[in-house]
């Protein structure tokens, strides 16, 4: 095994756009690294450096204790898992995960045995003499990971791989794919698009923005302390609400909602303490919204209700807030307050409130989210 550190590592293409900017971060040993981020923001550039695949412009890329800038993707002694599982259709499940082996001009007894032990782990034992043409996706999918297990790599490198499953099938693999690497301890860095798969999957997750590293934390701390508005509008699903709002010493107004603010807000946000008539950008996540005629709260607005989608367990309902919403994706992008964009919170599946209601709507005050309007960093 053995952690990768990229050092202010950039990808300048040769007609001069800047792909990946300065970026700076470890992979502990045995650590399972995300990547995650909108299409286009560098995560699978990156991947691709480190792999070998993609030459690097500047900065330094370390596997273990050597710079591998240029070394050939076969000597960095690490194993890739593709989104289109490249296996050989003429060749059987056997086969298809013993090739790494026999490139590698190991004795046929170690290939064997290791296929035999790559094929327990994944339960593919009874599958052996299949051809992919046979199996399920999740099935191929395993036989591609096979193929990576059996090198005993110093890391696994993942693109995607479950982009071409479906959603069923997704949440079973994702489980999967975590459970093993846990029992492989095998440094593993895997690229996504998908931050519910980010969150439930890495260790600690790195967001990416317009090949720009944003944060790199726990899945925990993104959620609860995002360094900006965009790291904490794409952390949470639905995405969290974001709006142009004026802190006036305790009481926050929100459009033609105003409410106190607690005074325990203010001690772990310090940097809000003492603000008169402060233009602020308030998030507020759906889950931290509810009924108020369920769920009352000292915290309270109310909003046209647009739409109300009942899945069972909860509601997500639709609200028109008077207030400027704003976007997270573009730094310039702030609406005007006319603009046609509903908030979403999750009501309990009790709560009776329809489409052309005014709701009451209960907010918890204590998980308010505040960024400053031009830097658009978190207030803390």
């Amino acid at each position: 095994m053995a952690g990768i550190e990229l050092r202010n590592i950039n990808k300048i293409y040769g007609n001069s756009f800047h792909a990946l900017h300065d970026l700076n971060f470890d992979v502990r040993d045995g650590e399972f690294m995300v990547f995650v981020g909108p299409s286009g923001c560098g995560k699978s550039t990156a991947l691709r450096m480190i792999a070998g695949l993609e030459s690097i412009s500047s900065g330094e890329l370390w596997i273990g204790d050597r710079v591998v800038n240029n070394v050939d993707p076969k000597d960095r002694d690490i194993a890739m898992v593709f989104q289109s599982y490249a296996l050989y259709p003429h060749k059987t499940v056997r086969e298809n995960i013993a090739f790494p082996l026999l490139m590698a001009g190991l004795p046929r007894a170690e290939i064997d045995s290791r296929v035999t032990e790559a094929a327990r782990i994944l339960e593919l034992t009874a599958l052996l003499d299949r051809k992919p043409g046979l199996l399920s996706g999740g099935q191929r999918q395993r036989v591609a990971m096979g193929r990576a297990i059996v090198r005993k790599p110093a890391a696994f490198l993942m693109d995607e791989p479950l982009s071409n499953l479906d959603a069923k099938l997704r949440v079973q693999m994702r489980a999967e794919i975590a459970s093993l690497q846990r029992k492989l301890n095998v440094t593993t860095v895997y690229v996504t698009h998908d931050q519910v798969e980010a969150m439930t999957m890495g260790d600690r997750v790195a967001v990416m923005k317009g090949g720009v590293l944003q944060q790199v934390d726990t899945p925990q701390n993104l959620y609860n302390r995002p360094e900006n508005m965009f790291v904490a509008a794409f952390i949470g699903s639905p995405s969290m609400n974001l709006y142009e709002a004026v802190l006036n010493g305790r009481t926050l107004t929100l459009g033609n909602n105003s409410f106190e603010i607690p005074d325990r807000v203010f001690g772990y946000r310090p940097s809000l303490d003492g603000a008169f008539n402060r233009p602020v950008i308030v998030g507020i996540r759906p889950e931290h919204m509810n009924d108020a005629a369920i769920q009352p709260s000292s915290a309270e607005i109310s909003a046209p209700v647009t739409l109300v989608e009942a899945l069972g367990s909860e509601s997500m309902v639709h609200l028109k807030i008077d207030a400027p919403w704003v976007d997270a994706g573009d730094p310039d992008a702030v609406a005007d307050i006319g603009v046609e964009k509903a908030a979403v919170a999750r009501f309990s599946p009790k709560s009776s409130v329809r489409a052309g209601n005014v709701a009451r709507i209960a907010v918890d005050a204590d998980e308010l989210h505040f960024f400053d309007p031009d830097t658009r960093t978190s207030i803390w």
